[in-house]
Parts: structure tokens; sequence; C-alpha cells
């Protein structure tokens, strides 16, 4: 499909630059395989319900070299059409200057089995920084901006985010975050407009492999959304997600 092209076009782009910014990575470059696989009360982005406030199954790998790196990620959603999976993939690079790590890269979310004219898959492109102030203490800010928003004729949007953690003990952090989505098409929120803002706070235990994450999420949206079984899902909740690394 015509997204799917720009986005691998994209992806090269991005990582031949990537290649350029690193260098030629030195053969004591380590390169670390990751994955995971969780389960969740509640598959909620950016503020939302994209499960129908229903549990959803969760799963990814990743791979890293030096401050490249790489990844996919998949859950089930549930919007009411024929897609029941979502597919991410993505891949970045992380430069350090001083006390700031950069975060910069691209990212194509897939919807297999819903009908292209839904036009739902998207590539987003992502510019961030993270420091730490203090010891444990973590803070950062991330932009994501798309050419192409989900379920729109190309019509472009932006997210930012802003994140704060702050790690407890080696087993025990909490964190939370707060972003606005702006979308360039009127009243795309279903006569809520064309923008919201959303945040959640929560905490994570870790430990043996298993990782148990408690978080609450909220919006601004008024009206709230409605998903396919009639209930709202953009309204405050509570998700439950355990985790186990691979």
């Amino acid at each position: 499909m015509k997204l799917f092209k720009k986005m691998f076009g994209a992806a090269l782009l991005a990582t031949s630059a990537l290649v350029a910014t690193s260098g030629v990575a030195s053969a004591e470059t380590e390169t670390t395989f990751s994955g995971n696989v969780a389960l969740t009360s509640d598959y909620v982005f950016r503020g939302i319900s994209q499960s129908d406030s229903d549990i959803a199954i969760q799963g990814g790998f990743d791979v890293s070299h030096g401050m490249l790196y790489a990844g996919a990620w998949g859950s089930s959603i549930d919007f009411g059409l024929d897609g029941t999976t979502e597919v991410d993939v993505y891949a970045g690079v992380k430069p350090v200057l001083g006390p700031v790590t950069f975060d910069f890269g691209v990212i194509g979310y897939f919807y297999p089995g819903l009908d292209d004219s839904f036009n739902a898959d998207m590539v987003e492109f992502k510019a961030g920084a993270s420091f730490a102030p203090i010891e444990n203490l973590s803070l950062g800010a991330t932009v994501y901006y798309t050419p192409e928003f989900t379920f729109t004729a190309g019509d472009p949007a932006y997210y930012v985010e802003g994140v704060v953690a702050y790690t407890i003990t080696d087993k025990f952090g909490v964190s939370g975050a707060v972003g606005h989505q702006e979308v360039d098409v009127a009243n795309y929120y279903f006569g809520a407009g064309d923008n919201y803002t959303t945040w959640n706070v929560g905490g994570t235990f870790s430990a043996y492999g298993f990782g148990i994450d408690l978080r609450y999420f909220d919006t601004d949206l008024d009206p709230s959304l409605v998903g396919p079984s009639g209930d709202e899902v953009s309204d405050e909740r509570f998700v439950l997600t355990l985790k186990r690394a691979l």
C-alpha cells in the first residue's frame, strides 16, 4: 500500500542517517537483543482505549547496537472492525551530549486485516530528550509528527509529551506523563474537537524478569469517545499490566 511504501522509504533514509551519525561501528560495540510479552487489562494509547476497555495481549522484540536501536511490537485491538491486531515497527538513534540523551526515530503503525479505505496505517517521526537532574530522577520530553494521521484522508497531526520518572528502589519506581494530541481535522474526535490533553501516573514493580504496572489514565475529551461496545474509551480508568521479559 502507498503508506507502507512511504514508511519503508523513510525507514531506509533513517537507517542511512543513523549509520552516518554513528560512524562505522567498532568491533567492540555490543549488539543486544531483548523481548517481552504482556497481558494488560486495557490497551490505552495516548489516553484512549484501543481494546474497547477490554483485556489485550501484547509482545515485542528489540535490538540495539551502540546508539542505534530497532524493534517491533504488537497488541490485540478492538475498533469494532475486521482487524484485531496492531503491529508497530520502529528504528532510531540515541546520541548522548553531556547529561542529555536524545532520541530521534521513526515509527510505523500497521493494522493488518483492516480495509485500506480506512486509512488506519500511519508513520510518525519523533524527536525527544531526557536527563537526570538528580540521582534516580529522570525528566524527558518528546514530539511526534505524522504527515498522515490514522483514519484521515492524509491529514497531519502532532503529539507532544512530557515524562517524569523516579526510581525508589532497584525493583520499584513511579512515573507520570502529560501529553497533548492535535489533528488537522475539524471535530476529528466526534464533537469533542480536534485536540485533547491526556495524563497518566502509576508505579511499576519488577523482579525475576516479571513486571507489574498499575496506572491511572485520563483525558479532557468531552464528550468521551465511545467504543464499539458502547463503553466510553477516553474517560478515566485504572490499568493493570503484567509483563514478562524474554
